[in-house]
């Protein structure tokens, strides 16, 4: 396939792309056969702006390739039921801090701040070889094969909010759990006890920090390029047996939080 040169990408109409992100580029383009299976098989690896557009592109996506007479059926079956891995993973949980007081002030205005923070989740999840497994609300829930990737796009996620631009100079901060173990895979995503320790790891976590459980640390490589400060052994609600918590310490990550909320 020849590549889109930027004057004839010019010269097409915004009809021609499956995409328009909220900047105005214009992504995937599919005004010839050639252009639509190079759509398709691109498609998982945009990080678009929220669910909706992600819903819109693929319905332009499906119409063009019907056009052209393209069966995409791995496209489909890839696109309703995720290949999400099994065995032992790593789990990341991350929560909007202080989501509710964010919608309260900014009502409408709230909808694209959760989309540029889940763009933000998103590209440090693809780029970290994560899956993602469910996104509700403020709550953004992946797995990966490797605690390293895990760690890596949870620092990444801190840093891209932090130095992201939020409306009316808002102070927004993600918090992240990570915890290892062996969920079980559901139709919907996975389940287990696992799944609960991530998520409440996660809940103890102040906006900023990132804590990991034992299980993830010993996991890691010998040699970090960070440190990890030990926060001691706790019961986590509804958690039968206790965890040791770690907190990751970097130079340019936030440091000096209150105690864990464990209540």
């Amino acid at each position: 396939m020849a590549e889109l040169g930027t004057r004839e990408r010019s010269k097409l109409p915004d009809s021609a792309f499956a995409y328009i992100d909220a900047a105005g580029r214009r992504r995937l383009p599919i005004h010839d056969e050639a252009h639509v299976r190079n759509a398709l098989a691109r498609f998982s690896r945009v990080v678009f702006d929220d669910e909706e557009s992600r819903d819109r592109a693929r319905t332009r996506l499906l119409k063009a390739a019907k056009r052209h007479g393209i069966m995409p059926v791995g496209f489909i079956d890839g696109q309703l039921r995720p290949k999400l891995p099994t065995g032992q993973l790593t789990l990341l949980f991350a929560d909007i801090e202080a989501s509710s007081n964010h919608l309260a002030e900014l009502g409408d205005r709230y909808g694209p701040l959760l989309n540029g923070v889940r763009r933000i989740e998103r590209r440090a999840i693809q780029e970290h070889d994560g899956f993602e497994v469910d996104a509700r609300a403020d709550e953004f829930f992946a797995v990966f094969r490797e605690a390293a990737g895990a760690l890596g796009a949870a620092i990444a996620t801190i840093r891209g909010v932090r130095d992201q631009a939020w409306p009316d100079g808002r102070d927004v901060r993600v918090r992240i759990g990570l915890h290892t173990g062996r969920p079980t895979r559901t139709p919907s995503g996975y389940q287990g006890i696992s799944v609960n320790a991530a998520a409440r790891i996660c809940a103890c976590a102040h906006g900023g920090q990132i804590l990991l459980s034992r299980a993830t640390v010993e996991k890691l490589p010998e040699a970090p390029a960070f440190e990890l400060r030990g926060l001691g052994t706790h019961r986590l609600r509804g958690i039968p047996d206790p965890h040791d918590i770690y907190q990751v310490v970097a130079a340019d990550l936030p440091d000096g939080f209150p105690a864990l909320r464990l209540g």
